[in-house]
């Protein structure tokens, strides 16, 4: 949600929108939106249930949420933009 509202889509709307958003604009690459959709399933089961996460999906989720916020943030910040 935090990450699409910086990019530019509305706040308050519910999250797979926002997952929608970050999808359309690029910042995920086209076979990457389904580990977009399983982040966004697996945030919903921890918000909702009492279970514990298991080591490999935290591991998973870590991973993908780490090259996004690379590929959104860092990566661009490394080359400089020609004017």
């Amino acid at each position: 949600m935090n990450i699409a509202v910086q990019q530019g889509a509305a706040e308050g709307l519910k999250f797979i929108e926002y997952v929608n958003f970050i999808a359309e604009k690029g910042y995920v690459p086209p076979n990457g939106k389904h580990w977009v959709d399983h982040i966004r399933k697996k945030g919903n089961e921890a918000t909702h249930e009492i279970a514990v996460m298991g080591e490999q999906d935290a591991k998973e989720l870590i991973s993908f949420i780490e090259m996004l916020l690379r590929f959104i943030y860092e990566f661009p910040s490394m080359v400089p933009v020609s004017t």
